[in-house]
């Protein structure tokens, strides 16, 4: 099979051997969850239950505020036990709502699920936003405002994201081997909601086992999957695009400016079991792992479990932590302890020893041009971080600075191991706020 890509990029080593073999396990659940108010973009919800309330596994605990929001449900069955804020892993202290298990784990008896043959785009919609249903892949946009595009968009492509171009990340090739005919009903939900015929999902080539079961289980179906070239950040919306349809999402724009929708493999996943069982999200896969880790795994974990459990669960620690980071290592967010929960948007839990990090100190500009060959959008990013540096705000919105990504390759090339993509997010909060003055 042909595959394609994207130009630029690079491949950093994959480091999946860990854990790419092992199948999902449940991760038992802890004697605490801690759920965040906060876990999507968009309005974070309202909490909606006092401590001293019982719940059950899929019992609303907040409301949504707004369009773009989407509700948060208990994880599992026991008493509200704290109303307060608790340690995000966005490193803030935000409301959360903490839950002692009762040990039954059982459902919320309100849900109930539907066969989506019955049921039009507009009711399916919102059904999946009533779940609280987020993009699964990190950014956890509302899936239900995805999948609303204005009349003057029209959608013809939805791209099933199976990418999972992150190093160490195993979890949603696990999910395409073990799963796949979860995903498969989610795609044909998808598909009825955008009203087209044509999807595609792509996936690495360093997952020839994923790309052949999907390959066989798929055609059946209609879809079509495609084998994409190894390299980061093969996964990014507009990157996998770029590869799949030859189409280019323009500056500023959205993937629904060249009529295309894209939703991860576990979205999929997740989408089936809201309409089919009722069952709103309150469980994900993740990825414990890393060299930091005795016994890394795939996990079924519950939303709101501590990261000090999952770590307990795959056996400890390798000594002292250097660096902790929930996600992968070139978008992860670095996490300030294990006392934070595991949200909605996390992938994966990477774990460093201190051996394992570079301190190299920054050095001066080498003007060698690497991360402009790598930077996957063709910017300057060390134009652009020089503009950060200088807090020079218009002349480096000139230079499409809103446009970066934010996937670290220019960080990862650069030999004077200048933080590139740290000065560039900076320099993008400086112009969101000057154009919300204006």
């Amino acid at each position: 099979m042909e595959l394609r890509t994207f130009a630029g990029g690079l491949h950093p080593p994959d480091s999946k051997q860990y854990s790419a073999h092992k199948a999902i396990e449940n991760c038992p659940l802890p004697e605490e969850l801690i759920i965040p108010a906060a876990q999507h973009i968009g309005a974070p919800a309202e909490i909606c239950v006092a401590v001293g309330d019982q719940v059950k596994k899929g019992t609303v605990i907040a409301n949504p505020k707004g369009f773009v929001s989407v509700p948060v449900h208990a994880s599992t069955s026991g008493e509200v036990i704290a109303v307060e804020p608790r340690l995000h892993p966005s490193g803030r202290l935000l409301p959360a709502v903490v839950i002692k298990a009762d040990g039954k784990d059982e459902w919320d008896e309100s849900l109930s699920g539907s066969d989506p043959d019955q049921l039009d785009a507009d009711s399916l919609k919102k059904m999946l936003c009533a779940a609280g249903i987020v993009g699964l892949g990190g950014a956890t946009f509302p899936t239900h405002v995805k999948l609303s595009p204005p009349a003057d968009k029209p959608i013809d492509t939805l791209i099933l994201n199976g990418v999972e171009c992150e190093p160490f990340l195993t979890a949603d090739h696990r999910l395409m081997l073990e799963e796949s005919e979860r995903i498969i009903d989610g795609v044909k939900i998808l598909l009825k909601i955008l009203g087209i015929s044509k999807a595609v999902i792509g996936i690495e080539a360093n997952k020839p086992d994923a790309i052949a079961k999907l390959t066989q289980d798929c055609a059946p179906h209609g879809i079509a999957v495609q084998a994409l070239e190894v390299k980061y950040p093969q996964g990014a919306e507009k990157q996998l695009i770029d590869a799949i349809t030859g189409r280019q999402v323009p500056s500023g724009g959205l993937p629904m400016d060249c009529g295309v929708v894209v939703q991860n493999v576990g979205t999929a996943a997740a989408i089936s079991d809201a309409i089919r069982l009722g069952h709103p999200l309150v469980e994900r896969i993740a990825t414990v792992t890393g060299p930091g880790i005795k016994e890394p795994k795939n996990l079924k974990i519950a939303i709101g479990t501590p990261l000090s459990h999952l770590v307990e669960y795959c056996g400890g620690l390798n000594g002292e932590p250097g660096k902790i980071i929930m996600g992968g290592p070139m978008m992860g967010q670095t996490q300030l302890s294990l006392e934070a929960p595991a949200i909605r948007g996390t992938s994966g839990l990477l774990i460093f020893g201190k051996e394992q990090i570079s301190t190299k100190p920054a050095g001066p500009c080498l003007r060698c041009g690497r991360c402009i060959t790598v930077c996957p959008i063709h910017l300057q990013p060390t134009t652009i971080a020089t503009y950060a540096r200088l807090e020079l705000v218009d002349e480096a919105e000139n230079y499409n600075a809103l446009d970066c990504i934010e996937c670290g390759c220019c960080t990862y090339i650069c030999p004077a191991s200048l933080p590139l993509v740290q000065s560039i997010r900076h320099i993008k909060g400086g112009i969101m706020a000057k154009r919300r003055k204006s």
